[in-house]
């Protein structure tokens, strides 16, 4: 069973949870302002915490219309019979907020578990969402003058998925602070290539099943203590 920390975000404005013994990348470099970032010590699997302005209706709405996902997967996220309510927004936002996070029109987004609605213990009146996807690029060999593949703006280490590709699997969570104008997001990204390339996948298993502990960990403990973090 995944043995989770409390830890303090933002100078302690906000009271997450991260995996224990994990460690803090802003001890060993630079990163930005809006995002705490923690590393595992064992794996190249990493936990990202991000504040962003919150996507309007609008622009969520039109991430439907660009996003280069299939259209399986937009069915699988807002139905068969999508229409403007509160919720269909929201899920769109989720699809917005990862088509961001892929390294150019070269990476494909797949959506392993559509956005579910979770209602959280703490702070029952945010909608916030969860779930599963996977980024897939190609290797920094075949991309021409790229770098290695990152997901979510922090290193994550390429994965094999085949000869010229990689993965990673990203655990997504999204509160949306209507009134505070943010969209507070989680992403814990598990590159596959360490497990695959050692024949591990019990151990990708354990890895998968540490970043769903921690969403839901978040389900149950995420708190904000300082609501003067988001300005006036």
């Amino acid at each position: 069973m995944a043995t989770l920390s409390p830890q303090g975000l933002y100078g302690s404005a906000i009271k997450a949870v991260i995996p224990q013994g994990w460690l803090d990348a802003s001890e060993l470099r630079q990163i930005p302002d809006h995002q705490e970032l923690f590393l595992s010590p064992t794996t190249l699997s990493n936990l990202i915490y991000e504040i962003n302005e919150r996507v309007s209706p609008e622009t969520a709405l039109s991430a439907l219309q660009s996003t280069p996902t299939t259209n399986r997967d937009t069915l699988e996220i807002l139905g068969p019979n999508p229409d403007s309510t509160t919720e269909t927004i929201d899920k769109a936002a989720v699809l917005y907020h990862l088509n961001d996070i892929r390294d150019g029109n070269d990476d494909i987004l797949r959506i392993v578990a559509p956005p579910q609605q979770v209602t959280l213990q703490k702070l029952p009146s945010a909608r916030a969402y969860k779930g599963i996807a996977q980024i897939t690029s190609p290797s920094p060999t075949a991309r021409s003058g790229g770098a290695p593949t990152s997901v979510g703006g922090a290193a994550a280490g390429s994965s094999a998925d085949g000869a010229l590709t990689s993965s990673v699997s990203v655990h997504y969570f999204l509160v949306r602070l209507e009134e505070q104008e943010t969209d507070f997001l989680v992403f814990f990204n598990v590159p596959q290539k360490e497990f695959d390339e050692r024949g591990d996948p019990s151990g990708l298993a354990a890895e998968e099943e540490l970043a769903a502990a921690v969403v839901d960990g978040l389900v149950g403990g995420l708190e904000i203590v300082d609501w003067g973090l988001f300005g006036a």
